[in-house]
């Protein structure tokens, strides 16, 4: 084995400037995922809050995002946000860096997570919650506590309405239940007790201006005081902030909550579409290279089969649209869901369409990765089998198959990679831009091919594009990003992990 770098006589420059693309691929990657993780993870960080006072006007509550040199000048200005949406109509502002006066961070400023009207920055003056006022130094335990409360009765409000309610209200749809009416009226009973028990508390807020606001409690999902925490607390904080963008669902038209749906969908349908195009794709790459006869016809359907995998992914879109959801799945609700037309059932977008549509995107890359394998095996393997008295089916089945999966399943990889990143083609046939229930529950047939869905790659789409405020929604299309890649990683590591174990077993079809 020749020592590191060193070269044969008459190589020239290649094998120095072959290292540095591949150090340069290498540092533009690791830039790639270092910029999602900064730009995405960043965000659940309790950043502290400053307490600005300008040269001229009033003081203003905010949190630093960035610092930029103004055009034409030597003047440098800082982005804060400050929320506030309902007292002063916009969440941002900018402020030269010479106008400030004074900077603080007082411990007692608060940051507030809403429903409505984004994120409260300022100070917490008193709760009041059932005729008893808490003020003071007494205002913030008493805020913990009651939040705690609200969370716990939040969560078992939702799960009646996504595992009760739900549920109950397809089946009557689907046929009159007495059972299942009297149920349902039982969950609606308990659900608006709990509605009952979350409202009444009211906070009483003060903007560092001086300005008063009476919150009700019920619109306030977290709290935190950052310029108090110590760095133990913020870690915890953050791992908790992490925690709920994996585990719920979106709200404020996806610029705020979770990604859970988007996960589940993007998932699922990656498992559906390699159950569907593996097999479709090995039979075809098997016959192409083992059974049809060897001739101008077959030459020409290599060509097709290596040119549809150059073919725009949005084409496959317009013909999963055409086919799968108007032509079969109109034909598959007038045969079998004529009572529900003409609200369709199959005849929409939905996760099975979805799935076959990237099937048919990414069956070129199974096929000739397949052939490709197929090829590799050494004759001799062939010839040796045949000679043994192995038939032609078992000689298949049973030696050159074995040796030609690590093949196949670098053309699932391949696979894997292109349709989880697809967005184009969803767009058509069922990705939705908010579905916020998971297509599988306890009902059967439990998973519920026929609903829309979500995916991260629509919605890193739809966030950045499509949101009120694009600056807040900046951070959630970097972290999804992020997680996008990760999905895509671990998916794409299961097939490498089972390709190198086969690997192993079967050393010739990877050394040949």
């Amino acid at each position: 084995m020749r020592p590191f770098l060193t070269r044969r006589r008459g190589e020239g420059p290649w094998p120095w400037l072959a290292a540095g693309s591949v150090a340069l691929s290498l540092s533009m990657l690791a830039g790639l995922l270092l910029l999602l993780a900064v730009g995405g993870l960043g965000h659940f960080w309790p950043a502290e809050v400053s307490e600005v006072t300008p040269r001229e006007g009033a003081p203003f509550a905010g949190i630093p995002v960035r610092e930029e040199r103004v055009v034409g000048s030597e003047r440098r200005e800082r982005l804060y946000f400050t929320g506030n949406l309902d007292l002063d109509g916009e969440r941002w502002r900018w402020i030269p860096l010479d106008a400030i006066a004074a900077l603080e961070a007082p411990p007692e400023l608060v940051v507030l997570e809403r429903r409505r009207w984004g994120d409260f920055l300022g100070h917490l003056v008193a709760l009041e919650d059932g005729g008893r006022r808490h003020a003071g130094a007494a205002a913030w335990p008493a805020l913990e506590e009651r939040l705690a409360t609200l969370e716990t009765l939040r969560d078992e409000r939702d799960h009646l309405r996504d595992a009760v309610v739900a549920p109950l209200v397809r089946r009557l749809e689907q046929g009159g239940d007495p059972a299942a009416a009297a149920e349902l009226a039982r969950a609606n009973a308990r659900i608006r007790e709990l509605q009952t028990a979350m409202q009444g508390a009211t906070l009483v807020l003060e903007s560092v201006d001086g300005r008063r606001l009476e919150q009700p409690l019920a619109e306030v999902l977290r709290a935190w005081r950052p310029n108090a925490m110590s760095p133990p607390q913020k870690l915890a904080a953050w791992g908790r902030g992490v925690w709920r963008f994996l585990s719920e669902g979106p709200r404020a038209a996806n610029s705020a909550g979770g990604v859970w749906p988007a996960i589940f969908g993007t998932v699922m349908m990656v498992l559906l579409m390699s159950v569907v195009v593996t097999p479709f794709g090995v039979l075809a790459g098997i016959y192409l290279n083992e059974v049809a006869r060897q001739g101008p016809f077959t030459r020409l359907v290599r060509i097709g089969v290596r040119n549809l995998a150059g073919v725009p992914s949005i084409v496959y879109g317009v013909f999963g649209l055409g086919v799968f959801v108007h032509g079969i799945g109109g034909s598959l609700d007038a045969w079998f869901f004529a009572d529900s037309l003409p609200s369709p059932t199959f005849g929409t977008g939905g996760l099975l369409w979805a799935s076959l549509t990237l099937a048919l995107l990414t069956l070129p890359v199974v096929i000739v990765a397949t052939e490709e394998g197929l090829a590799r095996v050494p004759e001799h393997q062939r010839e040796g089998a045949l000679a043994l008295g192995a038939t032609r089916m078992e000689m298949l089945t049973r030696v050159v198959l074995p040796m030609t999966v690590p093949a196949m399943l670098t053309g699932l990889i391949l696979a894997v990679a292109r349709a989880a990143g697809e967005v184009a083609p969803l767009m058509l046939v069922g990705v939705a831009k908010l579905a916020p229930q998971v297509p599988v529950d306890g009902e059967f047939p439990f998973l519920h091919l026929e609903r829309k869905f979500m995916h991260l790659g629509y919605h890193i789409y739809d966030t950045a594009f499509h949101g009120d405020d694009v600056q807040a929604a900046m951070p959630l299309v970097y972290a999804t990003a992020l997680l996008l890649v990760l999905v895509i990683l671990v998916l794409n590591l299961t097939a490498i992990f089972l390709r190198h174990h086969l690997r192993a077993r079967h050393g010739v079809a990877s050394r040949a």
